[in-house]
């Protein structure tokens, strides 16, 4: 009976939609100091949740593209 059910799982990739000031930094190769000065300068939106400063994806894709 269960030998023609199928254990894979399908799994779909999770698309970030905010990254953490680390997860930024890893994401794009820029430093801190970069990620800092662009959201101190408004090319980078971010929002706080809890204690943490979240990038939202878009902001962050805007700015590696030029377009911040």
């Amino acid at each position: 009976m269960l030998e023609n059910f199928d254990m894979t799982i399908a799994k779909s990739p999770v698309h970030k939609i905010g990254y953490s000031i680390a997860e930024a930094c890893h994401a794009t190769s820029l430093g801190r100091t970069t990620i800092y000065e662009a959201l101190k300068s408004g090319r980078l939106r971010a929002t706080r949740v809890g204690g943490r400063t979240i990038i939202p994806a878009e902001s962050l894709h805007a700015l590696v593209a030029g377009e911040a």
